[in-house]
């Protein structure tokens, strides 16, 4: 045992010796050369960072300043993940058909649009106009700051010199034309498209195709539209849904007055895509007696997103709020690219933009803009904003404006409790889309939805709303203003950043509750017992019913801080816990009805009729959990899924929502509702066919397959309500769900236990590389797939006692 320790002891000194070393040869800041002014050319020269990597290929990055860590972090992303942040550069550059061609798609992480065409022709434009470096002229708190421009520049400059040092061996773009060297223009680019992702980028597909009518009496002379105002409402409604995002997620907060140690605990559980570049990286990043941060970071991000320090822990979710608001125009009858305000004719600013093109000559298309931004003829195929000569739409995203997001990440990685997150948040204002949730070391806890929205008060919506805002505002919150008018116009408040949107102070908050608990739904439900209420639509909505899994969440963590002397541990249990709401709700009165049809036969929706009679006694057994071994998940969640899509919930329960009992409303399966035999029979059917057994082991038909070897995974989907949410594509010819397409990602559980280091445990489920190569592509995966953590190193002596533990020292050449 004392020859462990001393040999222990023994390590670390040495290793503490090679770091001092390897610190000491990094050059100071006064030494760093510049980035060319307008950034355009690669960022500068003579830059170096240490990195240490500890298990699972977790960098602990360490430098003098900013730009030093945004070098190491730069430099270690493109070792994971260069491929596909090179994909994102040629994205953000408005290059995609030049090098894929312009009928293919993206991978979706960087905006909404559907052909590489018109990706290229909106990111160009970004581009051609200068958006993103009027941006970062801007100056603070307007603008990024002076250390969020280092550590940009020293983040591309990382990235440039291991792609300078190192052969790619990814397939995915080993050899590719298209891998580039970077700048600081290119990295502020990325942060401006994820900012945007909730707004201009879901709006691109409309953006891009606006063009206007032929004058009054040509061919394509139009009146208005009468949109149908239920129809247009529906629309709104699913279109900013946030259940039907991509993303997602889960995060609880627990005060000390829950807990074992009298600290708080936080449990974040983002549910992002597990291919492409919305994927999270994890690091530590560190500036001695500056900044000490450990979580996980949008892949091309310089800044980590989520995480924690010694003093305090964070999640985000996606938020409720409308990102975007319309500007209905009134044209001028003589020219349908001037709009009238006030009375007064004021042309559109036309933006053509040239994109080259495999194959092919290259293309030219004009977009159209206003003072209130982009005209866009839809949202999303159900929402058409039809472009005639006497009205046109404008988007307003004030996202557009905000380059602050990293801004943000750092100056929550620096605070040192929830009301210094709650600062930081009012200081920098840079979150587009996001709530978050926070608990620290004294045992406060903070639900915030401070997020970048339109000024859209209730009073102005009312006095404002064209006939179709009124239709879609109550239903979605987002406002169709008279944009003939001047006195429509988004007002400002005394403490925002830049103008028409909500200052802080506006935001729903909740400070220092039991538990503070979201998972996409608005802020109403953040602690069940005190409820936020009074804040605009625009916000969120209030007394209306909740998911499945905001309904279940809130159940669990209730009655976990009701039970009290909590621990990490129990983050741990509830993560993996895998209990599906729906089916405590709805299993036992499925199985009832199952067994009272009519010869145990139920008829499919082509008409056959099907003996579904064993899957009533499956669906009675199951234990109500989507854990990788339970048998009848599988049953319950394909009947489930046709079930809810063909049956409005009014015929669904037979007792209806309740605000007055928002968690436990609505409930008891209507036995008698018309789909329930069909979708047993469809389902029955279907498994048959696929030659799956309806009492099947989940994982044997819900998994991944890595290195040849597949993978169970347990969890379950938003229709059940499960706060392990895994989302898969079904391909019955491949086994079931064969692959999971987004998800639980970056999960951490951090607690304190009066010592100087936090106690946390994380798990990346997909892992820190995209090269299938790599010993860290599957590492993870597998750990997700046996329901196992990874124990967080933070502190000095837990990474210089890793085992695995490698120290790097990575600088440019010249």
């Amino acid at each position: 045992m004392h020859r462990r320790t001393r040999s222990t002891l023994r390590r670390v000194a040495l290793t503490g010796a090679l770091l001092l070393a390897a610190t000491a040869a990094v050059p100071p800041a006064h030494a760093q050369a510049r980035a060319a002014p307008d950034g355009r050319t690669p960022a500068g020269g003579g830059l170096s960072a240490v990195i240490r990597y500890t298990e699972n290929g977790i960098p602990h990055i360490l430098g003098r300043d900013y730009a030093q860590v945004g070098f190491g972090t730069g430099w270690a992303q493109a070792a994971d993940q260069v491929c596909v942040l090179a994909d994102g550069f040629v994205t953000v550059s408005g290059e995609r058909s030049r090098w894929f061609g312009q009928d293919a798609s993206t991978d979706g992480s960087l905006s909404s649009v559907t052909r590489n065409l018109s990706s290229d022709l909106y990111f160009r434009g970004v581009r051609e106009s200068g958006t993103v470096e009027g941006l970062l002229a801007a100056p603070a708190p307007a603008g990024p700051s002076k250390d969020l421009k280092e550590l940009m520049r020293g983040w591309a400059a990382g990235y440039n010199a291991w792609l300078a040092q190192n052969k790619v061996t990814d397939p995915a773009c080993k050899g590719a034309a298209w891998l580039r060297p970077v700048t600081t223009v290119d990295v502020a680019a990325r942060g401006f498209a994820i900012a945007v992702l909730g707004g201009q980028g879901r709006g691109i597909d409309g953006i891009t195709g606006a063009q206007p009518p032929a004058p009054a009496g040509g061919a394509r002379a139009t009146a208005p539209l009468e949109a149908d105002p239920a129809a247009a409402a529906q629309a709104a409604r699913e279109f900013f849904d946030t259940s039907r995002y991509d993303m997602g997620s889960n995060a609880v907060a627990f005060a000390g007055s829950t807990t074992a140690s009298g600290r708080g605990l936080l449990l974040g559980n983002p549910h992002y895509p597990w291919q492409g570049g919305r994927r999270f990286w994890q690091s530590q990043q560190t500036i001695p007696g500056e900044l000490n941060v450990s979580g996980g970071s949008l892949l091309g991000m310089p800044a980590v997103s989520i995480g924690f320090n010694e003093k305090v822990a964070w999640s985000h979710t996606v938020a409720t709020g409308t990102p975007v608001n319309l500007h209905e125009l009134a044209l001028d009858p003589a020219d349908p690219t001037a709009y009238l305000v006030d009375g007064v004719p004021q042309k559109m600013t036309r933006r053509t933009v040239t994109v080259p093109v495999a194959g092919g000559d290259p293309v030219t298309r004009t977009q159209w803009w206003t003072r209130y931004g982009p005209v866009v003829t839809n949202l999303g195929a159900g929402l058409p904003l039809p472009w005639t000569t006497r009205s046109a739409y404008a988007l307003n995203d004030p996202n557009a404006s905000n380059l602050r997001g990293s801004d943000t990440a750092l100056a929550l990685g620096k605070a040192r409790s929830v009301a210094g997150i709650q600062d930081a948040l009012a200081r920098t204002q840079g979150l587009p889309w996001v709530n978050t949730v926070a608990a620290d070391s004294a045992g406060g806890t903070l639900f915030t939805q401070t997020q970048v929205l339109p000024r859209i008060t209730d009073e102005l919506a009312a006095r404002c709303s064209t006939p179709l805002g009124r239709a879609v505002y109550p239903a979605s919150g987002l406002a169709v203003l008279d944009g003939a008018r001047g006195d429509c116009a988004l007002g400002s408040d005394a403490d925002a950043v830049q103008p028409g949107v909500f200052g802080p102070g506006k935001a729903p908050t909740l400070r220092d509750a039991p538990y503070a608990e979201n998972s996409n739904d608005s802020a109403w439900l953040a602690n069940a017992d005190r409820p936020l209420t009074g804040y605009e639509r625009v916000w969120g909505n209030v007394a209306t019913p909740r998911s499945l899994r905001t309904r279940g969440a809130v159940e669990d963590v209730s009655a976990m801080a009701a039970k009290g002397r909590l621990t990490v541990a129990d983050l741990q249990k509830l993560q993996f816990a895998n209990r599906a709401p729906a089916g405590d709700l709805a299993a036992a009165d499925a199985a009832r009805a199952c067994s009272a049809l009519p010869g145990g036969t139920a008829t499919a929706a082509d008409g056959s009729v099907v003996d579904v009679s064993a899957a009533c006694a499956v669906l009675a057994r199951w234990d109500r959990t989507t854990d990788a071994g339970s048998r009848g998940a599988l049953l319950f969640d394909r009947f489930w899924r046709r079930l809810t899509a063909s049956t409005p919930a009014a015929d669904l329960w037979l007792v209806p929502f309740s605000a007055a009992d928002p968690v436990r409303t609505p409930r008891t399966l209507n036995r008698e509702a018309q789909g329930i035999g069909r979708a047993l029979a469809d389902t029955v059917a279907e498994l048959r066919a696929a030659g799956i057994a309806l009492d099947a082991p989940l994982g044997e038909h819900q998994f991944v397959v890595r290195g040849g070897r597949k993978l169970p995974v347990g969890g379950g989907t938003e229709a059940l309500g499960v706060w392990n949410k895994v989302e898969a594509r079904w391909n019955a010819a491949a086994g079931g769900y064969p692959d999971v397409a987004n998800g639980s990602s970056h999960i951490q559980a951090v607690g304190w236990d009066g010592s100087s280091c936090p106690v946390a445990r994380t798990l990346l489920t997909y892992g820190q590389s995209s090269d299938p190569g790599s010993p860290y592509s599957a590492d993870q995966t597998r750990l997700f797939s046996e329901e196992r953590w990874v124990r967080a190193r933070f502190c000095e002596w837990d990474i210089l006692t890793s085992p695995q533990l490698k120290v790097v020292l990575v600088r440019e050449r010249r």
